[in-house]
């Protein structure tokens, strides 16, 4: 019985797992999470389109655009700058005797409090602001 040689049998082809790889793509993922920046609302530009812009000149009407941003913790920010509710009203009657269009956007963050809104909002009315706008950029919670 020479020829009845014995043969192995074939070795199945390897898998290549992907467990490993989406083990590194959370890992990188949870990275450029925790590192970048958040996205500051006082540097996108809220101002009329270049088109309107020698239309309104022309007419003498401005109606630009200041965000009151709200933090959780009630204080007002105004270009980068706190605001106290006590100097946000006068502040508001300046720019709008320089702008009588000036549109006002309050961007209240989800943990403010409803008083403090109110608040920033009664002290846009009390400094004549007719264009009042209250945005809300987060999801309920």
């Amino acid at each position: 019985m020479a020829g009845t040689g014995l043969r192995r049998p074939a070795r199945p082809a390897q898998l290549i797992s992907l467990v490993p790889m989406i083990d590194v793509m959370l890992i990188m993922l949870v990275f450029f999470m925790v590192t970048s920046t958040y996205l500051n609302l006082d540097m996108i530009p809220a101002v009329r389109q270049q088109d309107e812009a020698p239309a309104a000149a022309a007419s003498g009407a401005s109606g630009g655009t200041l965000m009151i941003r709200l933090g959780s913790d009630g204080i007002p920010v105004v270009q980068g700058a706190a605001a106290p509710l006590a100097g946000l009203s006068d502040l508001l009657a300046r720019r709008l005797a320089d702008d009588p269009l000036l549109q006002v956007l309050v961007l209240p963050s989800g943990a403010a409090t409803t008083q403090a809104l109110v608040s920033v909002m009664d002290a846009a009315a009390r400094a004549g602001a007719v264009r009042l706008r209250v945005v809300r950029l987060e999801a309920r919670p």
